[in-house]
C-alpha cells in the first residue's frame, strides 16, 4: 500500500488496487500511541473478526472469528494488556470492538507492536470498513466488497510505504 496523504492511501495487491482510508495524519515511521497516524513498514494480518449478526463469514486463511459484545482491544500503554484483545469490563482504557457504528463489522489485527507491545508505540492497529468521517485514528479502512476481494484472494499482509 502506498501513502497518499490527506488521510488517503492506495492498497495493492496482485492485479487490485483500491482507494483506502488511513490514519488522519497520514503516516509516521515513528508512530506512536494517539497521534492518528498510520505506521509505515509490513504489516501482517494477524487474524480477521466480524459481526456475525450482521455480515457472513469472510472467506479467508487467516484465524476468522465472530465478534461478541464484550470483546475489546487495551490502548492503555500503562497496562500489562497494551495492544491486546481483551473481554470487557477491563481494569484499563479499552475500545469496545461491539460497535453501534459499521466501521468493525469486518476487522483484521495488523500486526503492529505486537511482538512484543512496546508501551507508548501505538495500539489497535487494524484494517477494517471506512468510517463517516473518511479517515481513521491509525488504520486502514476500505469498504466491504474490496476487503473480502483481498481476504478471499490470500492477502496476508499490507506493507505501509511513502508516496513516491
Amino acid at each position: 500500500m502506498t501513502a497518499i496523504g490527506d488521510g488517503k492511501g492506495i492498497l495493492t495487491f496482485r492485479q487490485h488496487q483500491f482507494p483506502v482510508a488511513i490514519g488522519a495524519n497520514g503516516t509516521r515511521s515513528d508512530k506512536s500511541e494517539g497521534d492518528s497516524a498510520t505506521p509505515l513498514g509490513l504489516l501482517p494480518l494477524r487474524r480477521v473478526f466480524y459481526r456475525a449478526d450482521r455480515l457472513a463469514r469472510p472467506r479467508t486463511s487467516l484465524p476468522c472469528e465472530p465478534l461478541a459484545p464484550h470483546d475489546g482491544w487495551c490502548d492503555d500503554p500503562r497496562h500489562r494488556d497494551y495492544n491486546r484483545f481483551v473481554t470487557l469490563p477491563h481494569d484499563a482504557r479499552c475500545e469496545n470492538l461491539w460497535r453501534d457504528d459499521h466501521s468493525y463489522d469486518l476487522i483484521a489485527v495488523l500486526g503492529w507492536n505486537d511482538d512484543p507491545p512496546v508501551p507508548g508505540r501505538g495500539s489497535a492497529i487494524f484494517l477494517h470498513l471506512p468510517t463517516t468521517s473518511g479517515v481513521t485514528e491509525g488504520c486502514i479502512a476500505l469498504p466491504e466488497a474490496q476487503w473480502r476481494t483481498l481476504l478471499a484472494d490470500g492477502m496476508a499482509a499490507i506493507e505501509v510505504r511513502p508516496a513516491t
